[in-house]
């Protein structure tokens, strides 16, 4: 099979979108039908989210049939809704006896301060979402619930930028396929983590073009932190910015397994987003896997967080500007 540099080369995942363009809102949903073990990790102090403790490695479900990433704030988690309709019409989920309960965990982002406040994801979006899934490779820049995503808000939305939604994949060897989806909107800048140079974060207060090749273009959100009007800045900031993403393999794990890969995924989200994990990002890793190899957790965990970054980095380079906010893709 020809890799896609996706998510959606873990065989048994499907992805869909579904978005407002002018309202600058949307969501996504990674659908596995037969259900893939679940795990989660959330690291960031303002986190929204729905059946995470179900993903607890001591409580009894082990599998879910779909991750829903959503815009909205916490009105978006009611996209889930939909995604559970989608699949109950299919007779897809865990069955209880008297009926098929779909379970479908969800992470929300903070998009409300870009395009209209008043428009989120609801059942309807999370529903067409979910029937538009397909095993193609997924849009990404602006679409789904990266539709409405910036980055690099210490100084508020008017020297933010634009990011989105991002996914990347790699064979591992053995046959062992690891992937991620990521949707960027974080508080800090996201760097390469290579180099550590700015891709896109906290402008300067110069706000119109600056020429290719410029150094006094990024702000350097961990640079401004260290001052005192930094430090004045951060006591007023409010906590609207999260990374809300999933990493997904076709090893055969059990939830601790699951879980782990999660954990380790998010050293991927710190290696390119300076600073991560703040009290002002709610930073939230699913995982999935989907049970056809035998794998080492340990291994398939180094190279989840690998990917992950690789994600992050091709969100915001795929973004283009929107809601007056400049993108990657203008420098």
């Amino acid at each position: 099979m020809k890799r896609r540099n996706s998510i959606t080369d873990v065989p048994g995942l499907r992805v869909g979108h579904a978005q407002d363009d002018e309202a600058l809102t949307g969501c996504t949903v990674i659908l596995c039908e037969k259900g893939a073990v679940g795990g989660v990790d959330q690291r960031g102090g303002a986190p929204g989210t729905r059946e995470t403790d179900l993903l607890e490695p001591v409580n009894a479900v082990e599998k879910v049939h779909a991750v829903l990433l959503a815009g909205g704030s916490a009105f978006g988690l009611d996209a889930a809704s939909g995604v559970m309709r989608y699949l109950e019409e299919k007779g897809i989920g865990f069955n209880t006896g008297v009926a098929r309960v779909p379970i479908v965990p969800a992470a929300i982002l903070y998009d409300l301060a870009i395009g209209r406040a008043e428009v989120r994801p609801d059942l309807e979006m999370g529903y067409r979402a979910a029937a538009s899934a397909s095993a193609e490779a997924p849009a990404e820049g602006n679409a789904g619930a990266g539709t409405g995503a910036t980055v690099g808000k210490i100084f508020g939305m008017k020297q933010a930028m634009k990011s989105g939604l991002g996914t990347a994949s790699m064979e591992i060897g053995g046959g062992i396929i690891v992937g991620a989806i990521v949707a960027v909107n974080a508080f800090g800048d996201v760097v390469d983590p290579q180099t550590g140079r700015i891709l896109a974060g906290a402008r300067t207060t110069k706000l119109g073009p600056v020429r290719l090749g410029s150094t006094d273009y990024f702000a350097d959100t961990l640079a401004v932190m260290k001052t005192l009007a930094g430090r004045a800045i951060m006591k007023l900031a409010m906590s609207r910015n999260t990374v809300i993403g999933v990493v997904a393999t076709n090893a055969k794990f059990t939830k601790s397994e699951a879980t782990k890969m999660a954990q380790m995924a998010q050293d991927g989200l710190a290696r390119a987003i300076r600073p991560a994990h703040t009290m002002l990002d709610g930073d939230t890793i699913f995982a999935m896997a989907t049970g056809q190899k035998k794998a080492d957790v340990s291994i398939v965990g180094a190279f989840a967080a690998e990917v992950l970054a690789q994600a992050i980095v091709r969100a915001v380079k795929a973004a283009k500007p929107a809601g007056g906010l400049p993108s990657a893709s203008d420098r």
